[in-house]
């Protein structure tokens, strides 16, 4: 499995959990919702670090939780 669908496949899962919309963790993390579409698509093959943080703090894990 590609880091790419480990990160859109993770992010999806953990929104899951917390079951909320991909709206709605854009703006708990405060990232744009076109951003959150392209990550969970897997269009952004490689998204930023702090983007990353950013969500993970959102869904309440660790960057390493949306990478394995």
């Amino acid at each position: 499995m590609s880091k790419k669908s480990a990160i859109s496949d993770n992010i999806k899962k953990y929104r899951a959990k917390l079951g909320i919309s991909q709206d709605r963790l854009s703006k708990i993390a405060d990232v744009t919702y076109t951003t959150i579409i392209k990550i969970e698509s897997g269009a952004t093959y490689n998204p930023r670090v702090e983007t990353l943080k950013k969500i993970a703090d959102a869904l309440k894990v660790g960057i390493d939780d949306l990478m394995k």
